[in-house]
């Protein structure tokens, strides 16, 4: 399916928007806020399977936003499909978005795509607390003759990071680290995406939802975990899928689904998959800025980790790696002649690109190196993020800590064809793929 910039002439968003784009500074600051949640995550997850929070439960009934979403408890053939996937800034968020379409009859809705999240939600009516502004109308459920609560005893009920029960009906619960929440009824109904269907698919039908999702209708869970779509329709996609996010906002790309050949040109690099669910973790190994390899011990990336996340705009990086990096990609930049800006939010390495507005702009290039021998080798659209002509900036950031998961974000992604195989355990990036 092609992928549109969501804030671009070719996405299906770009018409009849009420309300304004958020702002670089505010894409930042989401960005940030969501950073430290898989930060979080990966601390609470690694090591053990599951966690369950405690606390006092929360109903789907009219009331203040929880603290902590606590949802109470109770006692082989393949195929392949193609998705147009968008930028997301025009649904007032930093993601990517594909058109799916759920029930029968099926009715169109315009999702954020997310490898960092399991669970595959949308809004539904009736919103008996607080539903914010979408696109599209809500998902009526009792229009949907294939649509089915699903039981509490059921054990896709206990796949569920946050689970509960209400009238027999499983509950499920969603609290991203901005915030945002989602809190529904865990049910399965007919996915359609281009021409496949996936029947009996498991998804929330929120009910109460609040947050930074701007006007998409819900989101797409493409993480590893047992609630996420490659894992419910392995047996018809194998595991595999792959997106291209483009450059510009005016550009195309492609979410597939289905297994492939490998492109020619594809880099590979082994999946980890012992350090927790959901995340998709790579082996860095190195940086290069210019072809020379930036002097950082392996120490430092095998001590964090890294995963790889469509839904985290900038790069994040241990601090001992970051440094290097900077340091390196200043001096080259210096070479080059461009003046320094302001740091602005989160970037502290900017510059005034003011005379070079319309023309060609030449860029030290930045390489990430991953185990055996893969090489991202990041777009001139990945390198820097421009906030203003006048303020162009590094496309990383430093995590607090040396101990915090290294962090591949999308912007670094753009133009990548990346692979995801969770039954081969590999990840690949393609250049030029879109």
């Amino acid at each position: 399916m092609p992928v549109v910039h969501q804030h671009g002439p070719c996405s299906p968003l770009a018409d009849n928007r009420n309300g304004k784009a958020p702002s670089h500074a505010e894409i930042l600051a989401a960005d940030q806020r969501r950073a430290e949640y898989i930060h979080r995550r990966v601390a609470e997850t690694t090591g053990r399977a599951r966690r369950r929070k405690q606390g006092a439960p929360v109903e789907l009934r009219p009331g203040t936003p929880p603290s902590s979403i606590v949802v109470p408890s109770s006692s082989s053939a393949t195929s392949t499909t193609d998705l147009p996937a968008s930028y997301g800034v025009a649904l007032g968020t930093g993601n990517y978005v594909v058109p799916v379409r759920l029930g029968t009859p099926a009715e169109r809705f315009t999702v954020v795509f997310d490898t960092g999240s399991d669970t595959t939600w949308v809004q539904c009516q009736p919103c008996v607390a607080y539903c914010y502004r979408q696109k599209e109308p809500l998902f009526d459920p009792t229009k949907s003759a294939t649509y089915a609560n699903i039981s509490c005893s059921s054990s896709y009920c206990s796949d569920l990071y946050v689970s509960g029960c209400s009238g027999g009906h499983c509950l499920y619960g969603i609290q991203y680290g901005d915030g945002s929440y989602t809190i529904g009824f865990y049910a399965q109904d007919t996915l359609t995406l281009a021409y496949d269907t996936i029947k009996n698919f498991r998804f929330g039908c929120g009910e109460k939802n609040r947050g930074l999702f701007g006007r998409a209708a819900g989101l797409l869970g493409l993480g590893r975990g047992k609630t996420s779509l490659p894992v419910q329709a392995y047996d018809k996609y194998g595991g595999v899928f792959a997106y291209c996010l483009p450059a510009t906002s005016a550009g195309t790309g492609f979410l597939d689904l289905g297994p492939g050949a490998p492109a020619a040109n594809a880099r590979l690099t082994p999946m980890l998959v012992d350090r927790g669910p959901t995340f998709y973790y790579v082996g860095m190994t190195g940086i290069k800025v210019g072809g020379h390899v930036l002097p950082i011990p392996g120490s430092v990336f095998s001590t964090a980790g890294t995963l790889v996340d469509s839904g985290t705009v900038i790069t994040r990086l241990p601090p001992s790696a970051y440094a290097p990096l900077r340091s390196a990609f200043s001096k080259a930049m210096q070479g080059l002649g461009y003046s320094a800006a302001p740091a602005f939010s989160i970037l502290d390495t900017c510059y005034d690109l003011t005379g070079h507005k319309g023309g060609s702009i030449a860029l030290p290039a930045v390489s990430l190196v991953f185990q055996g021998g893969a090489c991202l080798d990041v777009d001139a659209s990945g390198i820097l993020y421009v906030a203003d002509v006048s303020q162009a900036c590094l496309a990383f950031a430093p995590n607090a800590d040396d101990t915090d998961v290294a962090i591949v974000g999308n912007t670094q992604q753009k133009t990548h064809g990346v692979l995801y195989d969770i039954g081969k355990k590999i990840v690949g990036f393609a250049p030029g793929a879109c």
